[in-house]
């Protein structure tokens, strides 16, 4: 089965989500000559190693319509869970990352597809953003990640995590300054993967 078809038998995509997802992905490679976004090996694999990757966090949480991104980078998961919640109502998702010509990217993706998504240049930690599901992909270790984190399940969101192999260490490391309940999933992109669910979450005394 050819990529995009799996894809869509994955999540069952429409045409539309389709070919938004084909212009960004032509977007990002271009982008992606003059900015270090993804590692270039990756862009022939999009369709499972990014697209599939972020749009399965839909699959757990298919009732989420409010996302937050921390550290949106390239827009994963964020531009795909922002297309694939295209259309619904309510829908929105946040692209939090601290670097601007990040954010140039994201905006560009944001308004070329119409997209329910606000960028915002800035620190994670430090915006007011109230959503249900907080995500993030590639950023920082579970300790760390977490601490950006917090605001968000301060205003009541669950976190949903893309991380790699290591999860269960970094999970162990994180319980010794952080109270939570947490899930580990295998991802269904990459069975080296983990999707970390998150629950309340609070800092040790």
């Amino acid at each position: 089965m050819d990529p995009i078809a799996q894809f869509r038998a994955q999540t069952g995509a429409s045409d539309t989500q389709i070919a938004d997802l084909k212009t960004f992905l032509d977007m990002l490679a271009e982008a992606n000559q003059v900015m270090n976004l993804v590692g270039p090996d990756t862009i022939p694999d999009f369709w499972n190693r990014h697209a599939w990757d972020s749009a399965q966090l839909l699959s757990i949480e298919p009732e989420a319509k409010t996302w937050a991104d921390l550290g949106a980078g390239a827009g994963f998961p964020g531009v795909v869970l922002a297309i694939m919640l295209k259309g619904r109502e309510g829908a929105h998702v946040w692209l939090i990352d601290s670097l601007g010509k990040r954010c140039r990217f994201l905006q560009t993706i944001v308004d070329a597809l119409d997209l329910p998504a606000t960028v915002i240049n800035g620190r994670a930690e430090e915006q007011q953003v109230k959503v249900e599901i907080v995500t993030a992909r590639a950023v920082a270790a579970m300790e760390k990640l977490l601490g950006y984190a917090q605001p968000y399940f301060q205003r009541g969101a669950k976190g949903l995590f893309l991380k790699g192999e290591k999860a269960e260490a970094e999970l162990k490391e994180a319980a010794r300054i952080w109270h939570f309940d947490s899930k580990l999933e295998v991802s269904r992109s990459d069975p080296r993967g983990r999707i970390v669910s998150v629950g309340s979450l609070r800092r040790v005394r």
